[in-house]
This record gives C-alpha cells, structure tokens and sequence, in this order.
C-alpha cells in the first residue's frame, strides 16, 4: 500500500467541485445566487453554444478590494462567522466553497466594482491561482468562467448535448426568476433570450413572461399565514383542468430560496389527489417563508435539500395553502340555513332511522339530487333539449319519486347562470357572465355528491352514512378469502352504510346498504367494494366515498328537464373544487364570447 501523504491545493478543490459543480448549470446557479446575495436588481447570464463558457453580470454591490482575493479561497464568506450562524441563515450561499471549485476546474476573469471606488478590481484565476489588478467597470460584478472542465476532461466527457445543457440552465434561471421577482433576470445565448424577465416585482408578470399571458387565467393565487408558528405561503397553483405532462412546472421555493422538498411535493401531490387524472401534474409555484432557525438548509453541498424541525406542520401546512387556493366557490353560509350542505332529502345529524326498500333485479331508475326517474330510451341520440322546454313539457312527464335519502340538498346559490339545453342527453350547456360552459352531467353530480358525504363524515368523526335496510336480498357467493376479507372489515364497512352477513364459508348476504345508492343492484358494488378492501386500507374512506359518488351520481345518458338541470349546476356550484371529479376528470369547458366571435370572424 502507498505512503499517505496531503494532498494538493488544487486537488482538494477538484475534488470539492465533484460536489458542488455536476454540469455547467451548477455554475450559473451558484454565481447567479451571489449576485442575489449582493442585492443585485438586474443580472444577466450568457452562455456559449457549447455551454462551457458562461458570463454572469450584475449591479450588485460588489466586492470590496481588499477582499478580492480572499473570496476564491475555499471556505471563504461574508456571510456567516460563527457556529451560531448556520441556524440563522439568510443568504442564498453561505458554504464559501462555490468560487474556489469553480476556479479549480475553470479559468475565471472577475470584474468588481464597489459604489465606495472609483476604479474596479480584476482578478484573473486559473489551476486555483489568482492574479490581480485594477480595471475599469460599472459598479457590481462581472464573472467570466471559460473552458469549463479543461483539466477535467472526464466530467466533460459525461455532460448530455449542448441543447440539454441549455435547458438545464434555463430551467434553473426560470426558477430564481420567480422565486424573485423583484429581480431582472436575462439568458442570452447565441444571440437569443430564453429567458427574460422584467423586475417588475409582480409574480404574475413574472410567470406570463416566462410562459405566456394565457397561463394568467388558469392560475389561483396562494396567500396563507400562521402567525402562531410564523409560517406564510405565497404563490400560484393551477385550477385542475390546467395540466402539464411532468413535474417540471411545480417550483418549491424555501425562504425563496429554490429547494427539492420531499415534504412539500407530497403536500401538493395530496391537494391535488382526486382532481388530476393518472399522468397529469399541476403548475405550482410556491415559496415558505420559515423562520430561518426552524429550518436546516445545511443538508447537502448544493443547498438543495432541507430539512424541517417539524415536517408534519409543514406539511399540513402546505396542503391547507393550496387547498385554500383551490376552493373558489364557497358553500352557502351557515347564517342562511341551519342544515350543512348535504346531496340528499332532509337530514338530521341525529336522526337514525332506516327506510326499507327491496332490491329488484329490473331497477333501472336513476336519481338526481333527491329525485329518481326512469330513463326513457331516446330514438334520436342527436336530440338537442332546449331552454324553452318548461317544467310542464314532455320530458318531466315521468315517473318521479320523492326519495328521502337522509341528506339535505338545500342551496342558496344565486341564479347567475342560463341554462340554454342538454346535448346527447350526457352534456348540459349554460351561459354564465360572457362566457358559453359545457358541464359533463354525471362528474358534476359525482363531485357534488363526494364533496357532501366527505364533509359529513369529517364534520363527525362517530358519524355514519345512512342506511337503508333491505326486505330482500339475493344470497352471493364468493371465494372464501373475499368472505373472510369482508368479514374482518365489517365494522368498516358499517360506517359507510354497509352491513354485510356472512351466510356460509362462501357465501354473504347485504342487510343494509347506503341511502344514496339504493337503487343500485348490489352485484354491481360488491366488486368494487372488494377492489377497495384489497387496497390500502389507510385510504379506504376516501375509496368508499369515491365509489359511492360515481354509483349514486346521475348516469351520463340520463335525459333532464330545465328544473333538473338547473338543480344540478346549482349543486356543482357549492363544491369547493367544482374543476374535476374524484377520478380527476375535468368537469366543465368554456368558451368565451371572444373565442366564439373570432371563430364566426365577428369583431366582439
């Protein structure tokens, strides 16, 4: 085995850079936040084709002469002194090993400028190295990073195209572009401007003039404060029918500082649980503001991991945040009516009764709200169902039944809306403001309907769904293990109004089933009830409830009468998340009455 010896200067710092310098997006990032730390307003980044070259401008304050030389040595910094200092961090660099790797792996020019001199200092580094002299410059600071990895040919070897490369930094300038707003970030490359931004200090304007001006209207402010735990989220968050392909449009920021944070993505992942469907992601931008001794962003060389004294509060936190965000239409106040908003008949919280009801194998009626009606078969699918129909028209002259289903469907919503027909007896058509909306009949229902039982279950946590006791039902079998499955589970199953007996080994009966789903034949929910039972059953109310609603929800299909229709937006218009049902699908598509003009070439 060899002699141990020290190792050189310039290869303690190679060895550092390994860490803090992967690829040349590392070193804007590192530079640009330096020029965040020395209060710069306007910074401008131009990188070569081949982004091995970067050039990184400022107004900032500058570094002061005497310190020039001094800030390329490795553990260097203005901006801690004491051990103390780490839990009170409020600066984007605070290691002072940035400028030391890249020197060791680069050759670095440094114009710097302070408002207190006249004249600049330049200093010129390479193999860790540093040459000064006095220069010419504009107050702040200039840094020139050229032949990026010559001496370390290997990390060169393994960076991805010139055009990924790129992609990377513009990603990350896209970033601290929006976690500071206040600041006037430009890219240049080639002669083009990936990216720019304004300064303006609007968040807003920000985010359209990195992405465009359309992306304004599907975006809902985030604005939360804890005062207790000085906790305060600000920031964006996309209405559900506004989706991207992957998760490069969620931007966490801590302290505006930007971060990976397991603990917030999870957050968000949470908020948006039932509105996306599988695949699509959100457009979030959100920054915690966090008292700086509450959170440890010391974790990892780059700075990009933190972590939290308490991650739950965060995390709830968050959720809350975008949640907040999220829910627009508001329920009807409690002032107007004494019943919480519920889908169905009059309820009382402490009413226990069942109604008794046979299940027969030719149901095929289908309830809205707390009306069940008999679908009639259409022989002209491409019928267009107009507002003039009244209540008195054809399509109400139907078998309707009064069912009190146990749940309140009383509404205040104000009529602001039109309704102007049903298309293809599945999709009814409205004007709101100046806007023409097309609503999917059976989401809106189902999310309405989800909404309700979820609030009434957290209203009580004793609460239960009510129930309806069955005079007659077929006995089913089973395979022993689902008979065994439903019997561990039964006291489970009670709270969402199920009461299932095991007759035999393989062999079950339903006793009682839930009010809102009476009118389903219980075949056809069994599967779906086993379906939940073999999943994770921490999320097993949140299944139910969902199986519930799509089986209780009126059946696309089903034709509507005028009061019929207008009863179910109204309903659709109190859920706090009226964008997409439980699975994630969206709910309603407008146009506006600029687009539709445009269409017909009208000057609206």
């Amino acid at each position: 085995m060899k002699r141990i010896h020290q190792l050189s200067r310039q290869l303690i710092n190679q060895i550092a850079a390994g860490e803090v310098i992967e690829r040349p997006a590392s070193v804007v990032k590192e530079l640009v936040e330096n020029s965040l730390d020395a209060g710069a307003t306007k910074i401008e980044v131009e990188v070569s084709k081949d982004c091995l070259s970067i050039r990184v401008s400022d107004n900032g304050s500058g570094i002061h002469p005497d310190d020039i030389e001094l800030a390329f040595l490795k553990h260097a910094t203005s901006k801690i002194e004491k051990s103390e200092d780490l839990f009170d961090i409020h600066t984007m660099g605070f290691r002072g090993e940035a400028l030391a790797s890249i020197i060791s792996i680069a050759k670095v020019t440094c114009k710097t400028r302070t408002k207190d001199n006249e004249t600049g200092t330049q200093v010129e580094c390479e193999e860790s190295n540093v040459k000064r002299m006095p220069c010419a410059c504009a107050i702040g600071t200039t840094m020139e990073v050229k032949d990026l990895f010559y001496n370390t040919p290997v990390r060169q070897k393994f960076l991805k195209s010139e055009r990924t490369e790129l992609a990377v930094i513009a990603e990350i300038l896209q970033s601290i572009a929006i976690a500071n707003p206040n600041v006037s970030i430009t890219l240049v490359n080639d002669g083009k401007t990936p990216v720019k931004t304004s300064g303006s200090g609007d968040l807003l304007c920000v985010l359209t003039e990195i992405y465009s001006n359309s992306i304004a209207t599907e975006l809902k402010k985030i604005n939360k404060t804890d005062e207790l735990a000085k906790l305060h989220t600000t920031g964006f968050c996309s209405t559900p029918d506004f989706t991207r392909s992957t998760k490069k449009s969620i931007y966490v920021f801590v302290n505006n500082r930007v971060v990976k944070c397991p603990v917030i993505l999870k957050a968000i992942d949470t908020a948006y649980k039932n509105m996306l469907p599988a695949g699509k992601y959100p457009f979030v931008c959100i920054n915690l503001e966090i008292p700086a001794e509450d959170v440890d962003v010391n974790v990892h060389p780059t700075k990009k991991e933190v972590r939290y004294k308490n991650p739950n509060q965060i995390f709830n936190f968050v959720y809350s945040s975008i949640i907040a965000a999220l829910s627009v239409y508001s329920a009807p106040s409690s002032q107007s009516s004494g019943n919480t908003v519920l889908p169905f008949g009059n309820y009382n919280s402490g009413n226990t009764q069942e109604t008794v009801s046979s299940q027969k194998e030719d149901d095929d009626s289908v309830y809205l709200g707390d009306i069940a009606f008999k679908q009639l078969q259409n022989e002209n699918e491409n019928t267009f169902s107009l507002s003039e129909q009244q209540p008195q028209a054809a399509s109400y002259e139907r078998e309707i039944k009064q069912i009190d289903f146990g749940l309140s469907c009383e509404t205040e919503i104000e009529e602001t809306f039109n309704i102007i027909g049903q298309y293809r007896n599945t999709y009814i058509i409205f004007e709101e403001d100046t806007e023409l909306k097309i609503v999917d009949q059976h989401i809106a229902d189902e999310r309405y309907i989800f909404e309700t039982l979820q609030k009434e279950l957290k209203s009580n946590p004793e609460a239960k769904i009510p129930s309806q006791l069955l005079l007659i039902s077929d006995v089913i079998q089973l395979e022993p293990a689902d008979v065994i499955l439903i019997s561990e589970n039964s006291e489970k199953l009670k709270k969402f109004g199920f009461e299932i007996a095991e007759v035999s080994d393989s062999e079950i009966v339903f006793k009682k089933i839930p009010q809102v789903i009476a009118h389903i034949k219980v075949k056809d929910i069994l599967s779906d009830i086993l379906e939940n039972l073999h999943g994770d059953l921490n999320n097993l109310e949140e299944k139910m409830l969902v199986t519930m609603s799509c089986k209780a929800a009126v059946k696309a299909g089903a034709e509507l009468n005028l009061w019929q229709m207008e009863e179910l937006i109204k309903k659709w218009k109190t859920t706090s998340m009226p964008y997409t049902c439980p699975h994630g699908r969206p709910i309603v598509h407008s146009f506006s009455e600029k687009e539709i003009a445009a269409f017909f070439h009208r000057n609206a």
